[in-house]
C-alpha cells in the first residue's frame, strides 16, 4: 500500500506565516548557485531547509521551492531513487498545503510515479497512480484524463501479475468511454464515483465556468493535464482558451484551494478555483471566436492581464479568471503568460526571459487592437510582468510614432507592484502615456518581493515601492496601497482586496480621477500621490453595486439613485453608497 511520506527536511507541518526578510534573498541566491555549482548548492539547500524548519511560522512556499530545487539537482547527479522518493514526499506536502502553495499535487504524484517506473519499482508506482486517480476523480478532471490514469493502472497491474485488478480497471475504462459516446458534450466530471461521474458544466454544478483567452510563449510540456500543459521554458507564441471553474461560494480576491484544516484533500470545482481545460487555437480561430463574444456582450471591451514573477501558467490562468469574475467584468478577459519558472528560486531565470517576451507581447497587443473586435482594451500587469508590458508599450509607441495629442489606443493601463527600475519607469512614461486614457500605478512599502528586488539591483528603488518611495510624476496616478499590508511572495494585493477591485472597476467604468474615487487620500507635494485607506468603502457592497450600475447602463446620478432605491433595502447602507457614487457618477 501507499506509504505516508513525510517531507524529510521539514520535520513539522507549518501554517503559511509571514515570510522572513532574510529568507527570500538567500533562497533566490541558492537558485543561482544551483545553476553554477550544484555540488556546493545541495548541502546549502539542506541547511536552508533546516533553518526554515526551526522557524515558528516558516513559509511553506519557500520550503516547497527549495525541495523542488533539490530534486532537480539529485536528478542531474544520478540519484534517481532519492529524487523519486523526495518527489512523492513533495506531492504529499503540496496536497497538505494546497491553499498556501496554489500547486497542483497531481503533477507531482504523476512525476513521482514515472520516476519509480523508470527505476523498475512498480509497486511504489502503482500506489502513487492510485492516489493520482483519486485526485482526478475528486477534482472534476475531464473523462479523457481519467481514462489515461486508468490505463496506466491497468498496465501496471498486468506487469505486477494481477490480472483481476487489471480487468477491473478495463471495465471502468469501458464504462467511461460509453458515457462519453452517449454524452459527447460533457466537458467535466464532478466529484463522485464512476457510477454517476458526469454533471452539468456551469451554474447547475455549483460553480461557474469562466473562459479566459490566452497567449503564451511558454513551451508545451507534452502533458495533456491542464495544470501542466505549459511549462517554464521558452516556446513559440501560442493562443487559446483556458477554462477555469469558480465555485458559487467563492470569496472575492481568493483563489480557493483544498485545505487540510477544512478536512479537504482534493480539488472540487464546487469549492475551489480550478483550471479545467486548455484549448490551443490557431490565430484565425482565436480572433474569430473572440469577435463572436461581442455579439452577445453589452460592452465591446477586453482586459489583458500580464502576470508576475513566480507564477505558473496554471496559477496565471486561475488568477486572470478570478480577477474578471470578482470584478463582474463585462468584457473579455485575456491572459498573456510569459515563461516564468513559477518558483521562488527562479527569480534570475525569470528576469532573463521576461524582456524577450515583451517582443512577442507587443505584436500580440497590435493584434488585439486590430483583430479582436473590442472597441476598448484595458491592460493590467503585475510585478515582473510590468517589465514585459512597459517594453511592449514603448516599442508599440515608437513603431506607431504616437504623439501626445493622438487619440489613445487603450483605455486604462494599470501597473500593479511593478518590479521595474523606478528611474527607467519614469523615463518611459512620456513615450507610453499617449497610448492610454489614464495610467495608474499601484505601489506598496510592505511588499517583500519588491524590497528584495531592490537589494538584488544594487539598492536602486523599484517603481512599485510605496511609502516614501512612491513614484511622483504628472503623467501617472500613483496609488500607495501599503494599507493592505504585507502580501508575501504573491504580492497581489491589487487582486486580493475588494476595495482594490472596486477601484479598478471604477476606472474601467468611468475613468474617474483619484480625487473622486473611494478610499483614496491625497498625499500633497509638487506632484500629488494618493494613499489607500482601508475601511473607508463598503467593499463588497460597492463591488456588487458598481457591477450592477454598469450592467444597467447608469450614466447619471439620478439613474444611480433610482437603482439604489430598488436594490438596497438598508437605508443607512444606501446613504453611504450614494455618497460614494456621487463622486463617481455625474449629476
Amino acid at each position: 500500500m501507499f506509504k505516508q511520506f513525510r517531507l524529510c527536511a521539514v520535520v513539522a507541518v507549518f501554517l503559511a506565516g509571514p515570510v522572513q526578510s532574510q529568507d527570500l534573498p538567500s533562497v533566490i541566491e541558492l537558485g543561482v548557485l544551483a545553476a553554477t555549482d550544484p555540488t556546493t548548492a545541495l548541502p546549502q539547500i539542506d541547511a536552508a531547509l533546516g533553518r526554515l524548519a526551526a522557524q515558528e511560522n516558516a513559509d511553506v512556499r519557500l520550503q516547497f521551492d527549495l525541495v523542488r530545487l533539490k530534486i532537480d539537482l539529485l536528478t542531474d547527479q544520478g540519484a534517481g531513487a532519492e529524487a523519486a522518493g523526495l518527489t512523492a514526499e513533495l506531492a504529499s506536502f503540496a496536497a497538505t498545503h494546497r491553499d498556501a502553495l496554489q500547486r497542483d499535487p497531481a503533477v507531482l504524484w504523476a512525476e513521482a510515479a514515472m520516476r519509480f517506473e523508470e527505476l523498475g519499482l512498480l509497486e511504489e508506482a502503482f500506489d502513487l497512480r492510485e492516489v493520482l486517480l483519486a485526485e482526478y476523480r475528486d477534482g472534476a478532471r475531464a473523462p479523457q484524463v481519467l481514462i489515461a490514469a486508468l490505463e496506466d493502472l491497468a498496465l501496471l497491474a498486468r506487469l505486477l501479475g494481477d490480472t483481476v485488478v487489471a480487468e477491473r480497471f478495463d471495465q471502468q475504462i469501458a464504462a467511461l468511454r460509453t458515457q462519453i459516446d452517449t454524452n459527447p458534450n460533457t466537458a467535466t466530471i464532478l466529484a463522485g464515483a464512476l457510477e454517476n461521474p458526469f454533471g452539468l458544466r456551469g451554474e447547475a454544478g455549483g460553480f461557474r465556468a469562466v473562459d479566459a483567452y490566452y497567449a503564451t510563449d511558454r513551451d508545451r510540456t507534452g502533458s495533456t493535464q491542464p495544470s501542466e500543459f505549459y511549462g517554464g521554458g521558452r516556446g513559440e507564441l501560442e493562443m487559446g482558451i483556458a477554462t477555469v471553474t469558480i465555485p458559487h461560494g467563492h470569496t472575492p480576491g481568493v483563489l480557493e484551494a483544498p485545505s487540510i484544516w477544512r478536512l479537504e484533500f482534493r480539488e472540487n470545482p464546487a469549492k475551489h478555483v480550478v483550471l479545467q481545460s486548455v484549448e490551443p487555437m490557431d490565430p484565425d480561430s482565436f480572433f474569430g471566436r473572440m469577435q463572436s463574444e461581442f455579439v452577445v456582450r453589452p460592452e465591446r471591451e477586453a482586459l489583458v492581464f500580464v502576470h508576475g514573477y513566480n507564477v505558473s501558467f496554471d496559477g496565471a490562468a486561475r488568477r486572470a479568471a478570478q480577477l474578471a469574475h470578482d470584478m463582474r467584468y463585462v468584457g473579455v478577459p485575456i491572459l498573456y503568460s510569459w515563461p516564468s519558472r513559477g518558483s521562488t528560486t527562479g527569480y534570475v531565470a525569470d528576469t532573463a526571459v521576461v524582456r524577450l517576451s515583451a517582443r512577442r507581447l507587443t505584436g500580440f497587443l497590435d493584434d488585439i487592437v486590430e483583430r479582436s473586435g473590442a472597441q476598448v482594451v484595458h491592460l493590467v500587469a503585475h510585478s515582473m510582468g510590468n517589465r514585459a508590458l512597459t517594453d511592449a508599450l514603448e516599442l508599440m509607441a515608437l513603431r506607431r510614432d504616437v504623439q501626445a495629442d493622438d487619440p489613445p489606443i487603450f483605455g486604462q493601463i494599470l501597473f500593479a507592484a511593478p518590479d521595474v527600475d523606478a528611474g527607467l519607469f519614469r523615463a518611459m512614461l512620456p513615450t507610453i502615456q499617449p497610448l492610454a486614457q489614464r495610467l495608474t500605478l499601484y505601489a506598496s512599502e510592505e511588499d517583500w518581493a519588491l524590497t528584495v528586488s531592490r537589494k538584488l539591483h544594487g539598492n536602486v528603488p523599484r517603481a512599485g515601492l510605496g511609502g516614501p518611495f512612491t513614484l511622483r510624476d504628472p503623467l501617472i496616478d500613483s496609488i500607495d496601497m501599503s494599507e493592505l499590508g504585507e502580501d508575501m511572495l504573491a504580492h497581489s494585493y491589487f487582486a486580493d482586496d475588494s476595495s482594490a477591485l472596486a477601484d479598478m472597476m471604477t476606472l474601467f467604468w468611468q475613468n474617474t480621477n483619484p480625487a473622486r474615487r473611494c478610499g483614496l487620500r491625497e498625499q500633497s507635494g509638487e506632484v500629488s500621490t494618493w494613499r489607500y485607506q482601508r475601511g473607508q468603502c463598503e467593499d463588497r457592497n460597492l463591488v456588487d453595486l458598481l457591477a450592477h450600475m454598469r450592467a444597467s447602463g447608469v450614466s447619471t446620478m439620478a439613474e444611480a439613485r433610482s437603482v439604489l432605491r430598488e436594490k438596497v433595502e438598508d437605508k443607512a447602507l444606501a446613504g453611504r453608497l450614494e455618497t460614494v457614487l456621487a463622486d463617481i457618477v455625474s449629476e
